[in-house]
């Protein structure tokens, strides 16, 4: 144990905390409690995830948890079942054994001589998910949640699917779980670590084919939504996203749908937003301690009379695929989040994206806002067949790894896609919510999938995506029972873009640019398509333009960071390439983030991350997807490391799965697996 000192309370840290579960097996928790907690018990702030709390999320723990315990709660860091220094094995993300497991935990934490009773669940995406789906099964400690970074429904809103949609994250986030519940525990803290290495080798899930073989809303998506039953959360709910992140619906979603829940949306990418990019940052900590404070305490902190939803509405700036900071001013909304803002309907037409009559009043300039929809849209006649590598600029699905992971310049994009620009802003407008896009289209082929964006035009041309959608044309209907399209028969489509915060300047332009492919973002469809769009409308949710910040966070701060020695520093590349011979596109990816020692208690660890994603503009049959991972543990004279290869292709009626696991032990092969996976298309 390591004693610290600070002006507020003494704690302690136990590293290797045993939570022994009713089938006998144990977890294993990072505790940080007051020194006092057992005279004056103190409550739990517990965060419950598979990414390992003696090397994989250290960084982050040693900035928050302390900082909490300091003032008065236990941090409890566990390892679910299966993953780092807790033993069993992994089922799935999200399984019942694990939502079971942690209301056993909750139950266990309370009952603690050092405990008040009360316990709170923190976290953010795994931990977020968690947190809200264990909250729907109402431990009777569970008080209060802080969900960051997550969904409420889990086939519309994960790594899975989008719109119906094959995300290539599928497979990406799957390789990183096969690497990440692959690795040994530390050998310092188990006699046993061998033992149960081999076994978790053994039996270790190969989830992209687990998910992969649910292709539309079923049973197995439902469990884990709590959007399938937003009453069944008692405990109050704290949500937290960023524009920059995958996960930034569920806030809106749920401060409209959960009696005193409350939302803050920053500009920032998937972590944490006391350090989070880009900046400004938020004093997160100090939030959170009112959140806490309140629910667990008791302490009238005031987080009752917040505004419902505070979001950071961003500056329209030029595109880049990475921000250090973003321009813009806090706005807040005292009740709900956004479906109560006027909407402003433009259509798109052979002349562009314009208000019903504009053209024949000889208007050249778009107002702020309007509130009414139009009846009757405007016909058009335009074919939209993409190349299958559009959406080269696209960005990673989530930025997590503070590379050049965000939306670059649209217009290579733009270029392969069907566009409709408006007339020039005639004052700014603040877009502040979810863009709904109804189109009326016929395709020629049963399977098609569509990818829409609302852009900001520069005066130079410059394009920065706003946001985006897309769908399975499929999925038109229902979500859990996809019809193919009727080759040649008009359909009315609609999909909404993702929630955003976002002013235009005056004298810009917007832009929706549509493509049938959105590569290497989704899986393409079997067959390159051709759609042809015979009217369309977008429904732009607009506020009033704000003036300075509407609500002030106190700074951010943290507790002491995390003391390593740096060994091997990170490095991350992104490349596209194009085989000028066989006309091939591909985009490397390689994160390689370091190797690094412990400075307390001298575990090495270190891991490479490296994707291809390659396809030929004029196949979609020819897209080609490959992860690989390695990752190494060393401790004293103990080397250990893992080699996790995945890869996917598809013809036109299947997908075919492979993967390979290595173990080596002193850089000798102990272990290796190998798997070979077919899953038949299913209206995709």
């Amino acid at each position: 144990m390591t004693q610290i000192t600070n002006a507020l309370r003494s704690i302690t840290e136990e590293p290797d905390m045993g939570i022994i579960l009713s089938d006998g097996c144990r977890l294993s928790a990072r505790v940080w409690r007051p020194d006092d907690a057992d005279e004056n018990p103190v409550p739990v702030i517990l965060e419950y995830l598979p990414y390992r709390k003696r090397d994989g999320t250290c960084a982050r723990d040693a900035l928050t948890h302390p900082w909490f315990a300091m003032r008065g709660y236990a941090c409890v860091r566990v390892d679910m079942r299966g993953n780092g220094d807790s033993h069993g094995l992994m089922e799935d993300e999200y399984a019942p054994q694990e939502q079971a497991d942690a209301v056993e935990v909750i139950n266990w934490l309370a009952a603690q001589p050092w405990c008040s009773g009360t316990v709170g669940m923190m976290g953010i995406s795994w931990g977020g998910f968690n947190g809200l789906q264990v909250a729907a099964l109402q431990p009777e400690p569970l008080k209060a949640v802080i969900t960051l970074c997550s969904t409420v429904d889990r086939f519309a809103d994960d790594i899975h699917y989008k719109g119906g949609c094959l995300l290539n994250e599928n497979l990406g986030w799957g390789a990183t779980m096969w690497s990440y519940s692959s690795r040994a525990p530390d050998p310092a803290l188990r006699a046993d670590w061998r033992e149960m290495w081999l076994q978790r080798l053994e039996a270790e899930p190969f989830l992209p084919a687990l998910w992969l073989r649910h292709q539309s809303r079923d049973a197995y998506w439902q469990h884990g939504s709590v959007s399938e039953d937003y009453s069944a959360i008692k405990a109050k709910v704290l949500a937290i996203g960023g524009w920059g992140d995958a996960y930034k619906n569920a806030v809106p979603q749920l401060v409209e749908a959960l009696p005193g829940a409350k939302g803050i949306v920053g500009p920032w990418v998937h972590k944490y937003p006391h350090f989070a990019a880009p900046e400004p940052r938020i004093g997160f900590l100090q939030e959170a301690l009112r959140w806490w404070d309140k629910w667990l305490k008791g302490i009238d902190t005031g987080v009752q009379d917040d505004p419902d939803y505070r979001a950071y509405l961003m500056d329209g700036v030029r595109p880049a695929a990475w921000y250090l900071e973003r321009k813009g001013r806090w706005i807040a909304e005292d009740t709900g989040a956004t479906s109560h803002l006027a909407t402003k309907t433009l259509h798109l037409t052979d002349t562009g994206l314009t208000e019903m009559g504009l053209t024949e009043m000889g208007l050249s300039e778009i107002g702020p806002t309007d509130t009414g929809l139009s009846s009757t849209p405007a016909e058009l006649n335009r074919l939209v067949s993409s190349p299958a590598h559009c959406g080269a600029d696209a960005g990673e699905y989530c930025a997590i790894w503070l590379g050049p992971e965000m939306p670059g310049d649209q217009r290579r994009d733009d270029a392969l896609s069907q566009t409709f620009d408006s007339a020039p802003l005639g004052a700014d407008m603040d877009i502040v919510g979810a863009p709904t896009l109804t189109l009326t289209l016929t395709s020629d082929r049963p399977q098609a999938q569509i990818a829409v964006r609302l852009n900001h035009i520069h005066p130079d041309g410059a394009a920065t995506r706003i946001t985006y959608g897309v769908l399975n044309l499929s999925h038109r209907h229902s979500a859990s029972d996809p019809v193919p399209m009727p080759a040649g028969t008009a359909q009315q489509v609609t999909l909404a873009l993702d929630h955003i915060a976002y002013r235009v300047p005056r004298g810009h332009r917007l832009r929706v640019s549509i493509s049938d492919a959105y590569w290497p973002m989704l899986w393409p469809s079997p067959d390159k398509t051709r759609l042809t769009l015979l009217a369309g409308q977008i429904a732009l949710p607009q506020r009033p333009t704000a003036g300075g910040d509407e609500h002030l966070f106190e700074p951010p701060t943290a507790a002491a960071p995390w003391q390593v020695e740096t060994l091997r520093p990170e490095n991350h590349i992104r490349q596209q390439q194009t085989d000028m011979v066989t006309g091939m596109v591909n985009l490397r990816i390689e994160d390689d983030f370091g190797l690094i020692r412990d400075s307390d208690h001298g575990l090495i660890n270190g891991s490479i991350a490296r994707e291809s994603w390659t396809i030929h503009p004029d196949d979609p049959l020819s897209a080609h997807g490959a992860c690989h991972w390695t990752d190494e543990l060393r401790r004293d004279d103990i080397h250990l490391r893992t080699e996790a290869h995945c890869a996917m292709t598809a013809d036109a009626k299947a997908f075919h799965l492979t993967a390979r696991l290595e173990a080596y032990e002193n850089d000798k092969l102990i272990f290796e697996r190998d798997l070979t996976e077919t899953i038949p298309r299913q209206n995709l």
